[in-house]
């Protein structure tokens, strides 16, 4: 990244943690995604603490899942549940961690988050539940507002994750959003995090390069 684009973007997330800030919200910012890593891994994710996590492309081409293995961290992981009665325990565990880590499908420039979720297994943890939430978010995803952060997400983020995920929806053939209802679609909620209600329980950590969709 030339260091034109890198200010511009250093600047844009100034704007956005100033304006995190005013919405209960804490925000970083990292110029690569190994800074990135090694400020949560240091500040928030040392020996001990009880860690879950969200589906997210961006936590795992930035490093931090392999980074979160090797860390001393009890991690619960919703893959490793093999039965109904260790499903619920999974959750339960996850619902009382310490941190939940995610990314979210967009930001706006006035701090605020935009998510879909097909079965609101993210999105519940983002909005209650473990003590703390970490979003890890690549510039990619900072949007002018809350619209436009729908419509990246209906247009841009979505028709690559349904492909990936191997869903049978309308925009993983078109790649543009067809409101569908069906089986597979992974749009049942649209949530909206204008504040945080408990101060500084969501930190959202903005690194300058491309993470995700």
């Amino acid at each position: 990244m030339n260091e034109h684009k890198l200010q511009a973007r250093r600047n844009q997330a100034e704007t956005i943690i100033k304006n995190l800030e005013k919405r209960n919200m804490e925000g970083y910012f990292a110029d690569t995604k190994e800074e990135a890593v090694k400020l949560i891994m240091e500040k928030f994710l040392t020996k001990g603490k009880r860690v879950s996590f969200g589906g997210s492309m961006s936590l795992k081409e930035s490093g931090l899942m392999d980074a979160l293995q090797e860390s001393g961290c009890v991690v619960y992981d919703r893959a490793a549940a093999k039965t109904p009665e260790e499903m619920r325990q999974m959750k339960a565990n996850m619902i009382n961690s310490d941190y939940f880590l995610m990314s979210t499908n967009a930001i706006t420039l006035d701090g605020e988050l935009v998510n879909i979720d097909g079965y609101a297994n993210r999105v519940s943890f983002l909005c209650y539940g473990p003590e703390s939430v970490i979003i890890l978010a690549g510039m990619n995803k900072v949007v002018s507002s809350v619209e436009d952060g729908v419509r990246r997400v209906r247009d841009i983020a979505s028709p690559p994750n349904t492909v990936r995920l191997g869903k049978n929806t309308p925009c993983a053939k078109t790649g543009r959003c067809g409101d569908c209802f069906g089986d597979d679609c992974i749009c049942s909620q649209f949530v909206i995090t204008r504040r945080s209600g408990v101060k500084n329980r969501i930190k959202v950590v903005l690194v300058a390069e491309e993470l995700g969709y």
